[in-house]
């Protein structure tokens, strides 16, 4: 395994001994590849998604953190619709800079708590 990939691996399972779920306060969480970005919205003592948004819907020709912004704001929409206020953020290992940075403070902005 790639030495980069491991530490992103190590540290995802750090955080998420931490982090986890519930029907309250579901789990907000970030899976970043080299072109997409996407968010889930999970309850993790049920093991379901309540809401789901990712950049493979959004056609306009844009930077991939403003796709990014975009997909913060359609969780946000999403969730909201879902009943969910309040979540807890799960940054999946990625550090908290650039395209994830992003999508939690789009996320923040359209109403989404955490």
């Amino acid at each position: 395994m790639d030495k980069k990939i491991a530490r992103r691996q190590r540290i995802k399972l750090h955080i998420r001994t931490m982090v986890s779920g519930t029907a309250e306060q579901p789990r907000l969480t970030v899976f970043r590849s080299n072109c997409q970005i996407y968010a889930q919205v999970i309850d993790d003592v049920k093991g379901q998604t309540l809401a789901s948004a990712s950049s493979l819907s959004i056609k306009d020709k844009m930077t991939k953190t403003e796709k990014a912004k975009q997909v913060g704001t359609m969780i946000a929409e999403a969730a909201k619709k879902a009943g969910v206020e309040q979540v807890v953020f799960d940054r999946n290992g990625y550090l908290y800079h650039g395209r994830v940075q992003a999508l939690a403070d789009a996320a923040r902005e359209a109403g989404l708590k955490f």
